[in-house]
């Protein structure tokens, strides 16, 4: 089939932003939003009615004298420092989730995990199916008790390319799949 006209620059255009750019959206949660990672917050609470997926990020803001430290779910539980997995005390901490199940960090320095510096997230390995904001049953848990990962699946880095928001957009799969499905058929069509 011939293509004419304008039509085919922009399927191939289309179709590279499906394929590079589209996939690479995930959201970027930031812990505390505005008040950041700090003694004294409640961040079960926070985590209530987000879905965190795999590929999705959340970015840590802190002022010197904190640590974020990815745990074991008994140090989780029991505030236990020292035996971190992975830590960083760079005021700013991004974590890529990048396998599903109990993701678990607390502050390292003694007695802020205590007065709360602790998180836990669940991480689905799929998209979430539940529109963003509402609570899916099974997607966060405020008393973890299920061990970790091994730290080697979970990226700190010290710097982030995301926008500090507490949420983001993120295509599915499935979305990703259709989007370029249309395209060829345009293509086709052309």
């Amino acid at each position: 089939m011939k293509m004419a006209g304008v039509g085919a620059p922009v399927v191939y255009v289309f179709l590279v932003f499906c394929m590079v750019v589209v996939p690479s959206l995930a959201t970027v949660y930031t812990v505390g939003d505005s008040s950041g990672w700090t003694i004294g917050s409640d961040y079960s609470t926070w985590t209530s009615g987000k879905t965190f997926t795999v590929g999705d990020s959340i970015v840590f803001n802190y002022g010197s004298g904190h640590t974020v430290d990815e745990v074991s779910a008994s140090d989780y539980n029991t505030c236990t420092t020292g035996n971190a997995l992975t830590t960083d005390s760079s005021g700013a901490t991004t974590i890529t989730l990048k396998t599903a199940g109990a993701h678990y960090f607390i502050c390292g320095v003694t007695g802020h995990c205590g007065n709360g510096m602790k998180l836990a997230v669940t991480v689905t390995a799929g998209s979430p199916t539940a529109p963003s904001g509402s609570t899916p049953s099974g997607t966060t848990t405020s008393t973890p008790t299920t061990p970790t990962t091994s730290g080697s699946n979970t990226t700190i880095t010290n710097t982030h390319y995301f926008p500090e928001s507490s949420s983001g957009t993120a295509f599915s799969p499935f979305v990703d799949a259709v989007i370029t499905f249309v395209a060829v058929f345009v293509w086709l069509l052309s």
